[in-house]
């Protein structure tokens, strides 16, 4: 029978409780309140605390206006619409993708990859360029539908749906790796089961596969909304300019109407919609890492 030395547990447990893993997290941790946790907190106390000739004085008068002010509301309101429709259609078209990727045993999976994964090397502008070359007014769909003698069809240009079909198309590569990443956790084993007591394809869908990426959808949507929320060059270039997304709201604020205040104010109560969803991911994280 093998005895272990009780003099070499000690020096074992002391290493196991020198704090080397705190030592290798705390640089970025500290970045990340430098650069993150900081600014949030100071621009919260900027759009509180107003310098009047008296000194310092609490006050909320920039919330009161955004939320008793027509247009921020109105602004705040196509940033929420355009979010949730591009967050129902990214689920729509990339769902499908990431099943058809991950049980797909084609050579044609290979370039449907390819092609789902090639928005995350276009940049923004140029993406915004291409759209008004083809979607645009006289663009290529037009001359086209002109030359064919069909109506002339209304451009999304311009329009709420340019951002949601610039957004949609910027977002559809992260959003099926995290879905191909949460398929690879169901096993072809619990499918061919299923089908051997007769489940139909809806059924091993809905029963099978959805309750086994579940943290995938939700950490997929949480990645999408907090882009879109805080998107900046697709709504700008491509949608109107009243009603407009809080991105070119704030920037405008910010650059045109020289008022920093309200333009921190924007940025907090984005901010505030932001961490909503960014809370969903955490739990998730967190979920997921419980024993």
């Amino acid at each position: 029978m093998t005895t272990i030395d009780s003099g070499h547990i000690a020096p074992v447990q002391a290493e196991r409780r020198r704090p080397y893993g705190l030592l290798l997290v705390a640089a970025p941790v500290l970045l990340v309140v430098w650069l993150i946790i900081w600014p949030i907190i100071s621009a919260v106390i900027t759009t509180l605390w107003v310098q009047t000739p008296e000194g310092s004085e609490f006050s909320t008068g920039t919330y009161q206006f955004f939320f008793s002010d027509g247009y921020s509301l109105s602004n705040l309101s196509v940033t929420l619409w355009t979010t949730g429709v591009c967050a129902i259609l990214l689920l729509l078209i990339c769902l499908p993708i990431a099943l058809y990727l991950r049980f797909s045993d084609s050579k044609v999976a290979g370039y449907v990859q390819g092609l789902a994964i090639f928005p995350m090397f276009v940049p923004s502008i140029i993406l915004s360029f291409a759209f008004i070359r083809v979607l645009g007014p006289n663009g290529t769909v037009d001359l086209l539908a002109n030359a064919m003698g069909l109506p002339k069809i209304r451009s999304p240009y311009l329009t709420a749906w340019g951002p949601v079909i610039g957004l949609v198309w910027d977002n559809i590569p992260l959003t099926v790796l995290i879905l191909l990443s949460g398929l690879g956790n169901v096993s072809n084993q619990a499918i061919e089961a299923a089908r051997d007591v007769g489940a139909r394809k809806l059924q091993v869908l809905w029963y099978i596969i959805l309750p086994r990426i579940g943290n995938s959808v939700l950490v997929a949507i949480s990645f999408a909304v907090l882009g879109i929320f805080s998107s900046f060059t697709l709504p700008y270039v491509l949608g109107p300019a009243a009603p407009e997304m809080m991105g070119p709201f704030m920037q405008r604020t910010f650059r045109e109407l020289f008022d920093p205040r309200n333009a921190i104010t924007q940025a907090v109560i984005t901010f505030g919609f932001c961490i909503v969803f960014g809370l969903f991911y955490v739990r998730s994280v967190a979920k997921n890492r419980t024993p």
